[in-house]
C-alpha cells in the first residue's frame, strides 16, 4: 500500500507540470534574485559575500516554504474531490497514505535541492568551508519538513484558501525567528523561548554549521536529528487528524 500511494503521487505529479516546474525551477530562480541582490556589494578583502553567508539558508527555507504550499493544497483536493475518501474504503492505513506522500515529496525535494545547489555552487559560484552534499542533505530533510507541516496542516482547511492562510501563522513567523535576519541571541527571550520551538531554526543553525566548518560538528548532527524527529512526529500526528473529505 505504501509503495503504490508513492507511485500514484509521483504519477500525477509527473501530469502536472505547474507543480513539477514550481518544485524544481522556482528554488533556482528565487535563489538568482538572491544572489542579483548583492552581485554588487563591495567588501574588503577576506570578508566573505553576503551570498556565501545566507545562500546556504536559503537553499533550505524556499523548499520548505514551496513544498509546504504544494503539499497542503494537493492533500486538500484529494479530500475534496473525493479520491480521499474512495482511497479510505480500501485496506489502506493512514499511515501508509500520509508516509507514500512524504516518500515522494521527498524524492522531489532531493531532486529539488541538487538542482539548486548545484545552481549555487556551479553559476553563482558559492564558497563555504563544509561539504556540499551536507547543504543538500539538510535541504531535503527541511523540504520533507515543510512537507510533514503541509499534510499536518491541511487537515484543518476546508478550502484552497484557507489552506494559503496557515502560510502567515505557520512558516512566516518561523523565517523571522529562525536567525536569518537577526542572531537569536540578540533577539528578547519570548522570541527566543518561541524560536527554540520552531523547526526551521534547527535547519538554519546546522547551515551554518556547515557554513562556518570544514567538517561535519556534533551540533549539526543534534539539529539535523531534531528536524528528523519533529519531521516524524508531525507525519504521525498527520495520521489523527487526516479527514476523509470536507464537510
Amino acid at each position: 500500500m505504501l509503495a503504490a500511494t508513492t507511485a500514484r503521487v509521483l504519477n500525477q505529479l509527473r501530469h502536472d507540470h505547474r507543480s513539477i516546474a514550481m518544485i524544481l525551477v522556482v528554488p533556482s530562480v528565487l535563489l538568482a534574485v538572491v544572489y542579483w541582490l548583492f552581485e554588487n556589494e563591495t567588501l574588503p578583502p577576506g570578508i566573505p559575500r553576503t551570498f556565501d553567508r545566507i545562500g546556504p539558508i536559503m537553499l533550505a527555507i524556499f523548499p520548505f516554504v514551496i513544498m509546504f504550499l504544494i503539499t497542503s493544497i494537493t492533500m486538500l483536493r484529494e479530500r475534496t474531490s473525493g479520491t480521499l475518501e474512495r482511497l479510505m474504503t480500501t485496506p489502506i492505513h493512514k499511515a501508509d497514505l500520509l508516509f507514500g506522500y512524504g516518500i515522494a515529496f521527498a524524492f522531489m525535494a532531493a531532486l529539488q535541492s541538487a538542482i539548486a545547489t548545484g545552481v549555487a555552487y556551479w553559476v553563482f559560484g558559492l564558497d563555504i568551508k563544509g561539504y556540499g552534499g551536507l547543504v543538500v542533505l539538510v535541504a531535503v530533510v527541511n523540504a520533507v519538513l515543510g512537507v510533514s507541516l503541509g499534510l499536518f496542516c491541511s487537515a484543518f482547511a476546508r478550502t484552497e484558501f484557507q489552506a494559503v492562510q496557515f502560510m502567515p501563522i505557520v512558516v512566516i513567523p518561523q523565517i523571522l525567528l529562525c536567525g536569518l535576519f537577526v542572531p537569536r541571541s540578540q533577539m528578547n527571550s519570548v522570541f527566543q523561548t518561541l524560536s527554540d520551538w520552531m523547526p526551521l531554526t534547527y535547519s538554519v543553525k546546522a547551515l551554518q554549521e556547515i557554513t562556518a566548518n570544514v567538517d561535519a560538528t556534533s551540533e549539526m548532527w543534534r539539529d539535523l536529528t531534531i528536524m528528523a524527529i519533529v519531521l516524524l512526529g508531525l507525519l504521525a500526528l498527520s495520521s489523527f487528524t487526516l479527514r476523509r473529505k470536507s464537510s
